[in-house]
Formats: structure tokens, C-alpha cells, sequence
């Protein structure tokens, strides 16, 4: 990939949050390169809150793939999805990230961290977790600023700065090709 001009970016979302993310991601990953993103809202294929470490992998790669079906000459097509799952009896939320090219796919998981119990209440009794934390914390459209990451560091880690890292990480075949054979 490194050396090709002006490479087309579609982000399976239209959440701010997911755009700036991967706008970022793909520029300390691919920093010689010049990137249009593009965003495009498509179905995750999941629940509203995925409640799994396999339903939300599946979710960012039905976001991928459905983008790639909406504009196939793009260069790249990214799905993110947060999700949660139980963890012994807290639980935790995190998300994954996946990028596909047209022979290579990267994925990644962002870190995780552990909810609040008052959060996590919500979210078991099918409240989805941007809206959960609207309602704990006296928010509202969290999800699309700084989500329950920022909520609870104060800002010291954003749902953007969470999402990036796992951008970066799954570009890791897209920078090592030559480790990476096409898929």
C-alpha cells in the first residue's frame, strides 16, 4: 500500500466519533498517504448492543463488508463496533475494529474497561450503552462525543482516542504486506 496516492476511506458510520477515529488511525498508521474518508451509514447486523466478544467482531466485519458493497472502489472499507460482554460479574465494554482492502482484512480490539455497576444495570436490562450513560451521567448523545470511556477517565482517554489505537493496530497487515499475505 505505502507510495499509492489519494486512497478512498469508507467508514461504516456516520458517528463522528468513528470518522475522526479512523481519519487519525490511518494517518499515524499510513502517514505518507493521502486519505479521503467517507462516511456511510450501514446496518451492523447485531443488536443495538452486541453482548459478546464474537457478536461485536461480527458486527465491525458486517459494517466492513456491507460499506464495500455501497462503494466498491473505495480503497478501504472500516467497520467499528463497541460491545460489551460479562466478565466474571462486572462488565466490560470494548470494540473492535476491522479493515478490509481488496485482498487484505485487519482487525483489532480497543482496550477494555469495566462499567459501573449503576451503568452496567442499565445496559443487562437492554439499554444500549451510549444511552445508559446519557442517563447516569446527565448527558446526552454520548456516544458520539466522548462515550463512557471519557465519561470515566474525565477525559483522559476519549472514545476517539480509544477507537484509534484499534485502527492503527488493524492496519498492521496494510504497513507489513510482505508479513500479511493477501486473504
Amino acid at each position: 500500500m505505502p507510495g499509492d496516492s489519494n486512497k478512498t476511506v469508507v467508514v461504516a458510520s456516520t458517528n463522528p466519533v468513528k470518522l475522526e477515529a479512523t481519519r487519525s488511525g490511518f494517518r499515524r498508521a499510513l502517514p505518507n498517504e493521502t486519505i479521503q474518508v467517507i462516511a456511510r451509514a450501514v446496518p451492523s447486523g447485531v443488536g443495538c448492543q452486541p453482548f459478546s466478544d464474537g457478536e461485536t467482531l461480527a458486527g465491525a466485519e458486517e459494517r466492513a463488508h456491507s460499506a464495500r458493497v455501497l462503494v466498491p472502489d473505495a480503497t478501504f472499507w472500516v467497520g467499528i463496533e463497541g460491545g460489551v460482554e460479562e466478565r466474571d460479574v462486572r462488565l466490560a465494554a470494548f470494540a473492535w475494529v476491522v479493515v478490509l482492502s481488496a485482498d487484505r482484512v485487519g482487525r483489532a480490539r480497543t482496550g477494555t474497561f469495566f462499567l459501573p455497576d449503576t451503568v452496567a444495570a442499565l445496559v443487562r436490562q437492554g439499554v444500549e450503552l451510549g444511552e445508559a450513560d446519557d442517563r447516569v451521567f446527565g448527558r446526552t448523545d454520548s456516544k458520539r462525543d466522548v462515550g463512557a470511556v471519557g465519561l470515566l477517565t474525565g477525559g483522559v482517554i476519549d472514545r476517539t482516542a480509544l477507537y484509534e489505537h484499534a485502527v492503527v493496530l488493524a492496519l498492521i497487515p496494510f504497513r507489513n504486506a510482505a508479513l500479511y499475505p493477501p486473504k
